[in-house]
């Protein structure tokens, strides 16, 4: 580690990992609600376990983005970072944010919440994704300008370069595009137009650039090639981001009552949004084939190609599968979205966070690469949950597939219920991967505890 304020990073990464449990168990939970339907009933109700599942997974992504920014930025701009002490403090007052809202999803109903937290007087609640208390988000509003502000003043006082500089593109962006969770207009079509200018503009938008730029960083100290090289693919893949992100918002607009251009604008240009993923998918097996060192953390190298490969696969293929508005106008909201939304999220954005703490918790730890048992301990969770995910997609989409015929293709449509019990197989089916990804994921943590014999650190 070559700044001491790096070490910032371990708490947020420690968060983020054991808040990515708490989200995989309310997952494993709400599997079997799908096909035990008074499984914890009434202490934990679908709704409230679904609600708990997305809402963690949005939390512990944002902290591990937190931590890998933190890491990351003292390294690119080559001096301290602004303001430690304001990293720490916010650090906490997020986690017992987070930590609160979440309790009280459980113990409080969401109606009640909604009047202890004085929501009438700015609601902003009971939308999916966006189903925190008013005065949560005022808290995330201040914890990321703080973040936003430590950040940037280290940039603009240190180096500046391409990896670092898009992140914090990516992260400013984060932080504007939530604002819209606090517009709440009457009107459901316009609701629903804002809605996605936060859910869509985050996930196949600004996050793009973060998750590119952390990838990025990890492949020039994994592999050694040079900064031009990866810079100018770089530049490439967020272009084309960008470019097809921002128009592509447009295929969440076909049935919600806005004009008809939108079905040919979000067709065309959500078409386009797998070749960014294609691109990164051909930059990370290119940068490691042209490698000049062999770096010693391979799970971290290992890490770092399955995004590429799983966010090409989740955020790019299933993505097209379902984004053409002739397709979508009978998938949409099927079993299909779930399983397209499952792989890009676990592709896109678990998997880079878990390439950048793989990488940089062993230095952090001053266990230099980390050691051989954990290694291999850590390749093996590497597998078990990125084949699980996968199997989880194909459940999805089989039960998706089914679905759309079952009940809205077919010449003698079946009522929804009667269908959902028609393809309670895939429910099964995915369930018994979700907990195989479980597994994957204990063998993950207990990788950072496993002893054995230290791998030789190259400098990077």
């Amino acid at each position: 580690m070559k700044y001491e304020s790096q070490g910032v990073a371990k708490l947020y990464f420690i968060a983020a990992i054991a808040l990515f449990v708490g989200q995989i168990l309310f997952g494993v939970t709400m599997g079997l609600q799908y096909v035990i339907g008074d499984f914890l009933f009434p202490e934990i109700p679908f709704n409230v376990a679904r609600m708990v599942h997305t809402n963690l997974l949005i939390v512990w992504l944002l902290f591990g983005f937190m931590g890998s920014a933190y890491y990351l930025v003292p390294e690119e701009a080559e001096r301290e970072l602004f303001a430690p002490w304001l990293a720490k403090l916010m650090f906490w007052i997020f986690l017992v944010a987070g930590a609160l809202t979440i309790l009280s999803y459980l113990l409080v109903p969401y109606a009640r919440l909604a009047e202890l937290t004085m929501n009438d007087l700015l609601p902003t609640m009971g939308r999916e994704f966006l189903e925190q208390p008013t005065i949560t988000k005022i808290g995330i509003v201040i914890v990321a300008l703080a973040f936003i502000f430590n950040i940037g003043m280290t940039v603009l006082t240190g180096r500046k370069t391409v990896i670092n500089l898009v992140l914090l593109t990516g992260l400013v962006g984060l932080a504007v595009f939530f604002l819209f969770s606090f517009y709440n207009p009457d009107n459901l079509v316009m609701d629903k137009y804002f809605w996605w200018f936060v859910v869509h503009l985050w996930v196949e938008g600004v996050w793009e650039l973060i998750m590119a730029s952390l990838l990025a960083y990890v492949l020039i100290k994994v592999t050694g090639v040079d900064r031009e090289v990866i810079e100018k693919w770089l530049y490439i893949i967020i272009a084309m981001a960008l470019i097809s992100g921002l128009v592509g918002t447009g295929h969440h607009f076909f049935w919600i009552g806005a004009p008809d251009y939108w079905q040919w604008l979000g067709s065309v240009f959500s078409a386009l949004e797998p070749i960014p993923f294609f691109m990164m998918t051909l930059f990370a097996f290119n940068v490691v084939n042209k490698r000049r060192r062999d770096h010693p953390n391979k799970a971290a190298v290992l890490w770092a190609l399955g995004t590429a490969v799983m966010a090409f696969l989740g955020a790019g293929v299933w993505g097209f599968l379902h984004t053409l508005a002739p397709v979508n106008y009978y998938t949409h909201g099927t079993q299909i979205t779930a399983a397209h939304g499952h792989m890009a999220f676990y592709g896109a954005y678990v998997m880079v966070v878990l390439t950048m703490i793989s990488y940089s918790m062993p230095i952090m730890r001053g266990q230099k690469a980390g050691n051989i048992k954990a290694q291999v301990v850590e390749m093996w969770s590497f597998w078990l949950m990125t084949i699980s995910m996968v199997f989880i997609t194909l459940f999805l989409t089989g039960a998706g597939i089914a679905q759309v015929y079952l009940q809205r293709y077919s010449d003698d449509p079946l009522p929804f219920m009667v269908v959902q019990e028609k393809i309670a197989i895939f429910y099964w089916l995915r369930e018994a991967a979700g907990l195989v990804f479980l597994i994957g994921l204990i063998l993950y943590i207990y990788s950072f505890f496993a002893k054995g014999k230290e791998v030789e650190f190259v400098e990077g």
